[in-house]
């Protein structure tokens, strides 16, 4: 199994859009990057996504070559394939870490989701998202909410257990 991005951690974003990466974060761009060696940076995507994507999902050169593949399987022409390529090919920006471990994030994507003079790294599983601080924290109360309403004495592995395509209360 690949390594998976774990944590999460707020950074300082300075005037020229420059934001350090999680070091255990760049451990795993670099093993998920078939081209990267020792002195090479590692290549990272950033997924930006439409108006109503609040935060930068970035991939790695593995992950979105999943995602690519399964673009590709899907027909020619489809209203699916074109959405998808338009999200996961248009909306995105190729990029490589500096020699520092930082990524630089452009005007443009910094000012759509909000992001001033810090980043809210939060990990994914084989992604990870940067959100502007509060944006997240209004994200993630959501997120508490939803697990709240299981009961006092819930255990979020159960949902591991479930059928997924079992209605929920079944």
């Amino acid at each position: 199994m690949a390594q998976r991005f774990r944590g999460e951690s707020v950074h300082k974003v300075d005037s020229k859009g420059r934001v350090s990466i999680p070091a255990l974060f760049r451990r795993v761009l670099e093993a998920a990057d078939p081209e990267w060696t020792s002195g090479l940076q590692p290549n990272v995507v950033i997924v930006y996504g439409g108006a109503s994507q609040k935060y930068l999902d970035c991939y790695t050169v593995d992950a979105m070559d999943e995602v690519d593949a399964k673009i590709s399987a899907l027909p020619r022409g489809s209203k699916r394939r074109r959405a998808m390529e338009r999200i996961f090919n248009g909306q995105t920006l190729p990029t490589q870490t500096d020699d520092t471990g930082r990524l630089v994030l452009p005007a443009h994507l910094r000012e759509k989701v909000g992001i001033t003079d810090k980043a809210y790294f939060s990990a994914s599983g084989d992604t990870f998202q940067i959100w502007e601080p509060t944006a997240f924290e209004a994200r993630d109360a959501a997120i508490e909410e939803f697990i709240a309403m299981e009961g006092e004495d819930f255990d979020p592995l159960t949902w591991l257990d479930e059928d997924p395509f079992r209605p929920a209360g079944e």
